[in-house]
């Protein structure tokens, strides 16, 4: 029986199970792919839009090379921190159910129930079992993007993550979306001499685009370096290009390579499963803004894992500011339940006078 398990290893799960061991309380997490596998998944040359302090865990500094990390200077940061701090990290495990339960019919707990994330390793689909007092879902957005939705999306050339430009050298590429990583991908792409087309169903850009960015993409756009569908939805996606309607007019698209980047949101069904209330429209759970506690007494979501759709409510930032709060109130509860264990045992102690 363990005081806390944390669902997700990402810099939050991470300060999280920092805060939890320096609390004295017994804990585990449980990952289902690489630490911080989120940030594994960034594009390879990404630059954060954050500065260095920012994403601190446990009092480590993160030092890098200019005042924003680099994808790969935050990999060996949360890595080492994991090592350094000796944490108990369950990697390439899922969580697929949460279930509060009652143990020898009086303690509330949670059976947590996991299998192998990596399906070959899979046996008759038996899975693991954990039981803690407490669960604490840290497990972001990021493995759930936005679908469109349309045949061939499915298709292996057609990613909703980005990688990197330099193998795309001198084939045409498509890339939905208009906001910050889209942008980003599409001037990657233009760089590394890929043939670049941006496909959106607005106007414009998205106004969420970085203000630093959008001169660099506006220009490349006015010089035909890169060229623009406005007001165009995908229809299809066949393997050598994507069908887009445009002003009520089919246009075929030559594409090698499709990048389907239209954001991400946190999936709420682990979340339901466990009796969590959660908004209908947003895909939010409701959570106690002092807490961060469900309506599931004992079960706490932090950072955007809870946040549904409103992916641009939360960042690591604030998200590391959920984790602090959700501690104290888990480690201030602990501490009093044992104090009452004490004092019970102490009642029961047989008297040695005589």
């Amino acid at each position: 029986m363990l005081d806390l398990l944390i669902v997700g290893a990402g810099p939050i799960g991470i300060g999280a199970a920092i805060l939890a061991k320096r609390a004295g309380l017994s804990y585990r997490v449980i990952e289902k792919g690489a630490v911080v596998e989120a940030i594994r998944r960034y594009p390879i040359g990404m630059l954060f839009f954050t500065t260095s302090e920012r994403l601190e865990v446990g009092g480590h500094p993160l030092v890098s090379a200019v005042d924003k990390p680099t994808r790969k200077e935050a990999l060996d940061y949360y890595r080492k921190v994991v090592a350094n701090e000796r944490l108990e990290v369950s990697t390439y495990t899922e969580v697929v159910a949460i279930e509060r339960v009652l143990i020898e019919g009086t303690e509330p707990a949670f059976e947590v129930r996991t299998m192998s994330a990596e399906p070959w390793r899979r046996r008759d689909h038996l899975e693991g079992v954990v039981y803690a007092r407490n669960v604490v879902v840290a497990t972001g957005y990021f493995d759930n993007p936005k679908l469109l939705g349309v045949p061939g999306e499915d298709l292996p050339h057609v990613s909703h993550y980005y990688d990197e430009g330099h193998g795309h050298y001198g084939r045409n590429v498509v890339v939905v979306g208009a906001g910050s990583s889209a942008a980003d991908a599409a001037l990657d792409l233009y760089r590394a001499g890929a043939k670049v087309t941006i496909v959106h169903r607005g106007e414009d850009f998205r106004r969420s685009l970085k203000y630093w960015v959008r001169p660099n993409l506006e220009n490349r756009v006015k010089e035909g370096s890169i060229a623009v569908r406005f007001g165009a939805t995908v229809k299809v996606i066949t393997p050598e290009e994507v069908v887009v309607n445009e002003a009520a007019t089919e246009t075929s698209l030559p594409a090698d390579r499709v990048f389907l980047l239209t954001g991400y949101s946190a999936k709420p069904g682990l979340l339901a499963a466990a009796g969590v209330a959660i908004d209908g429209p947003t895909a939010a759970a409701r959570l106690d803004n002092a807490t961060f506690e469900t309506n599931v007494p004992g079960l706490f979501v932090i950072g955007s894992a809870g946040f549904g759709t409103r992916t641009s409510d939360v960042f690591i930032e604030n998200g590391l500011v959920h984790a602090e709060v959700a501690l104290a109130t888990i480690a201030g509860r602990t501490a009093r339940e044992r104090a009452r264990g004490d004092k019970r045992s102490d009642h029961r102690a047989p008297s040695l006078e005589g």
